[in-house]
């Protein structure tokens, strides 16, 4: 699933490419706005909030859309070739100089702007949030220490705390801040640095498509250990490791090293599948 940067940076290219324009098409091609043709409305803004994008139109309505894991929304000159089937399109927005293309978005609602709360009132902060303060960051630690007994890994992933961060960056945080996914919480020493870090992080991405945690852009050179499993530490030469954090549908691979990360860990077989739960 796309970090929040990724729809951040999304969100800002429909804007400049949209806003103040009237749509010449407008098709909504999920099976439940099928009825709806938004041409002649005019978009006044497009707004992500965490990893939700909101597209507002002069009619108080606004087009919901989540990406998951397969979505995305190109743009295109009227008459380009799309790079993905048209039957993959579930959302046309077209102007005189500027075509958006959402395709593959399984999660697409058209409501009243007012009502957008609705599907978003329930996130923690945004950490890419224009207008974050100390108010921000103060409810953010809230709602982080509040899961005391949960592992870290986990709660930052999850999106009622705090709105932004994907599996890239849960496993550059743990590994910057040097602690293991498996750390519970309550261990945390500084969590507000955590937090002060996963928005450092998304900041310094947020207006390009390089995701850098390291510093450099080079191909192979941009992560410290995210899905560089097996491969040797840049810090330390630990080879790094992979396993599995979550139940479920919720469970995603977290990479870590063990010599730059020590406390608790899974019991990772050969093959990099967790097995068994994590020593405390």
């Amino acid at each position: 699933m796309p970090e929040g940067d990724t729809v951040h940076l999304t969100g800002k290219r429909l804007r400049a490419a949209l806003a103040g324009q009237v749509l010449v098409r407008g098709e909504l091609r999920h099976p439940r706005l099928v009825e709806h043709d938004l041409a002649g409305r005019t978009v006044l803004d497009v707004v992500s909030v965490g990893k939700h994008l909101f597209t507002r139109f002069d009619d108080a309505r606004s087009l919901h859309s989540h990406l998951r894991m397969d979505g995305s929304w190109h743009l295109y000159r009227p008459g380009m070739h799309w790079q993905r089937p048209a039957h993959q399109a579930r959302a046309v927005l077209e102007t005189a100089e500027r075509t958006a293309v959402g395709f593959a978005l399984h999660d697409l609602e058209l409501l009243p702007t007012a009502e957008e709360h609705r599907l978003v009132g329930h996130l923690g902060p945004d950490l890419l949030d224009p207008a974050w303060d100390e108010t921000h960051a103060a409810e953010a630690l809230r709602r982080f220490t509040d899961r005391g007994a949960s592992e870290l890994g986990l709660v930052l992933l999850e999106q009622r705390v705090m709105a932004g961060v994907g599996n890239l960056y849960r496993a550059e945080v743990c590994f910057l801040r040097g602690l293991s996914p498996w750390t519970l919480v309550r261990d945390v020493p500084d969590p507000a640095a955590v937090i002060a870090l996963a928005r450092e992080l998304l900041l310094r991405n947020a207006d390009r498509p390089q995701q850098s945690t390291t510093g450099e852009l080079g191909r192979g050179r941009e992560h410290w250990v995210y899905a560089r499993g097996g491969r040797r530490c840049r810090r330390c030469g630990t080879r790094i490791r992979s396993a599995e954090q979550g139940d479920g549908v919720y469970a995603r691979f977290v990479y870590w090293c063990p010599g730059c990360q020590p406390g608790p860990a899974p019991v990772v077989p050969a093959g990099g599948k967790r097995n068994g739960a994590p020593a405390r």
